[in-house]
């Protein structure tokens, strides 16, 4: 099973393939390919910042994590 990369290394990933898309030496194929794999990237780096929005509204105020119902 593949370990789950950190949200940091998915944003330097996405910074690789903007640097390469801008540079427009590769094939039409390898920007569609870049172009794809980037957009997987923002879905799963906002799925990430999603669940951690979501634990954050679970603390109340005395700063434990309160049950989600």
């Amino acid at each position: 099973m593949e370990k789950e990369r950190s949200l940091e290394a998915d944003f330097a990933r996405l910074e690789e393939i903007t640097a390469k898309l801008e540079k427009e030496e590769q094939s039409l194929e390898e920007m569609f390919s870049l172009y794809e794999e980037g957009v997987k990237l923002v879905r799963l780096c906002t799925e990430k910042i999603d669940t951690v929005e979501k634990k954050m509204l679970l603390i109340d105020s005395s700063g434990s994590l309160t049950e989600e119902q």
